[in-house]
């Protein structure tokens, strides 16, 4: 599904990184997080910005094959009170890397898009949701612009149509195969829809409103959010007619 243009999300990158800084400023680093139980907020923030600084250095280095995150070397993180510049800075970094080859440079990724902009629209989308994550661990407010969940949404539901088909090790998606069951995911707020369709060989997206098994609607935001696993099913910010069955199989199959 066509995404949100380069430049838009080079800048939101920067943005969410910010505010994702904000977040945690004046918090604690060993507060847990609920949405993602097994990290402290330390962590989860070491996690988003070691990404853009490993990614930032993959890119940069023009690799002709693949190259794990764990082969990459950076300087450690800093203090807990510095890592919102730290976050920052690593963003900039990254958009910079891209900038600097083109964001239809081969590089190396770990889908079948080998394009340098894969990074940037990625690590935005990432920090978006983790940002989320900090929010909840901080009780602090929480929203996204509409247009940049609803590109989320796309970026994350084409994610679950390639990896329905290959296996992977971290995200099989292989059990979402189906007969034709059809899932329909509609952003009430930018007004866009997405129609998911279980078929014997994978999962297949299009970007449209049609008739389905089961409708889930709300704000792309919300949407979001459930669609990472970050709200509940039954959160009353969506609303869920048909087979709701299909939806929970559906996020318990598409968890990382």
């Amino acid at each position: 599904m066509k995404s949100l243009s380069h430049d838009r999300l080079a800048a939101a990158l920067v943005s969410e990184a910010d505010r994702f800084g904000t977040t945690i400023a004046g918090a604690g680093p060993d507060v847990r997080v609920p949405t993602c139980p097994e990290w402290t907020l330390r962590e989860l923030t070491c996690h988003v910005g070691l990404a853009y600084h490993k990614s930032a250095v993959i890119i940069a280095s023009r690799p002709t094959g693949y190259v794990p995150f764990e082969a990459v070397t950076v300087d450690d993180p800093p203090a807990f009170e510095a890592l919102g510049g730290w976050l920052r800075d690593g963003a900039e970094r990254l958009v910079a890397a891209v900038t600097e080859v083109g964001p239809e440079t081969p590089t190396s990724t770990w889908t079948p898009d080998r394009r340098a902009g894969f990074w940037t629209r990625r690590l935005t989308h990432e920090t978006v949701v983790h940002r989320a994550d900090a929010a909840f661990a901080t009780g602090t407010p929480y929203d996204v612009d509409a247009d940049l969940a609803a590109d989320g949404i796309s970026e994350g539901l084409d994610l679950v149509a390639v990896f329905s088909r290959l296996q992977h090790p971290a995200l099989d998606r292989t059990p979402l195969r189906g007969a034709g069951e059809t899932l329909l995911f509609h952003a009430t707020e930018p007004g866009l829809g997405w129609l998911a369709r279980r078929t014997p060989s994978g999962v297949e997206v299009r970007e449209e409103t049609a008739e389905a098994d089961v409708v889930v609607e709300g704000r792309a935001a919300d949407l979001l959010l459930a669609l990472t696993g970050r709200i509940a099913a039954d959160d009353p910010r969506l609303a869920v007619s048909g087979d709701a069955g299909l939806f929970h199989h559906w996020l318990e199959h598409t968890r990382f």
